[in-house]
């Protein structure tokens, strides 16, 4: 049986996602029994040109992270696209938009503000900007285009599957590649991950009361075995996918809702308000004089916490900006 031929591509992300490949440590070597990795950037000197070459298909599987932050990034998806039989997007950036999807609360223009004119440890007195095209004297550079909008990698091109988490937890990289590897993935535009929420994994108990206070995470410390939620320590878990374990949950943290939406909700952040909105409620035990907007007015950062890793997939998107 011929070997499979595997593709590793890193857009517009951190970087965890490689390092999440290699975290699968001793299981790499049955990945190599079976495939071929053809192209992997940043580990093997592949050039662009290369991928351009190969016949259309060659490639079995990419495994695509990262959003789409410029005029590269799409370049290469529609490249990877056209070159391989099967399209993953590969971690919470691909998947969702992730940490570089939060700049679509601003747009070309103000971004280069900041970081060109405004940071602190800026010196920019000329108040230069990248320009594309470039001419030097060895000739003209292209930079890659910087957007207006971050997109995911479905809003680019045809995707796949989906392998979610910021990084993808082992496991479930484990688990993706042995089903790959063996011919037995779900239908396409599955999602690989189980199909339940987080609170489903998590192991702290639960009975469902009412909180009147709102704790960011450093001004409480919790108790072990209650859920977080529970506690006025905002948790993404109601609404996140499950495949991770709860392990942010066991060491007292709570989630942050990079596993992406729930089977069947179409906008993660959305979901979350609706699960808080809950446990909010007025009843009869809560306080006289409860305002539920000085309750929510306790939340200091709505997009960051309820669409932390969403918002390039969610409904609204971006931010409309005034012309």
């Amino acid at each position: 049986m011929s070997k499979l031929n595997f593709a590793f591509y890193w857009a517009a992300s951190c970087g965890g996602c490689e390092i999440a490949i290699l975290d699968i440590n001793e299981k790499i070597l049955d990945v190599v029994a079976k495939a071929d990795i053809v192209f992997w950037p940043v580990a093997m000197d592949v050039k662009y040109k290369d991928v351009e070459a190969m016949p259309d298909k060659k490639i079995d599987v990419c495994f695509f992270n990262g959003s789409i932050r410029n005029s590269e990034n799409e370049q290469m998806a529609k490249l990877l696209r056209r070159k391989s039989k099967v399209l993953v997007a590969f971690g919470s950036c691909a998947h969702e938009g992730c940490i570089p999807g939060l700049a679509n609360l601003h747009d070309r223009k103000e971004i280069f503000e900041r970081v060109y004119h405004e940071t602190p440890s800026t010196k920019n007195p000329n108040r230069d900007e990248p320009i594309t095209p470039f001419e030097v004297r060895e000739g003209t550079i292209h930079k890659p285009i910087f957007f207006n909008t971050v997109k995911t990698l479905d809003q680019t091109v045809d995707v796949d599957y989906y392998l979610p988490g910021c990084p993808p937890p082992v496991d479930l990289i484990v688990k993706a590649l042995e089903l790959i590897t063996k011919g037995e993935v779900p239908p396409k535009g599955s999602v690989l991950a189980p199909e339940k929420s987080v609170c489903d994994e998590c192991p702290r108990t639960k009975d469902q009361k009412k909180i009147s206070k709102i704790f960011r995470v450093y001004e409480k410390e919790p108790e072990p075995e209650t859920c977080l939620l529970e506690q006025g320590i905002l948790c993404m878990g109601p609404a996140t996918r499950a495949g991770c374990s709860a392990q942010c949950l066991q060491v007292d943290y709570p989630c942050t809702g990079c596993g992406g939406p729930c089977p069947n909700e179409p906008d993660q952040g959305a979901a979350m308000l609706s699960a808080l909105a809950s446990i909010l409620g007025v009843d009869e035990e809560m306080e006289e004089g409860y305002d539920p907007e000085e309750m929510m007015s306790q939340i200091k950062d709505p997009v960051g916490t309820f669409y932390k890793y969403s918002l390039p997939h969610s409904i609204i998107k971006r931010k409309v900006m005034k012309k």
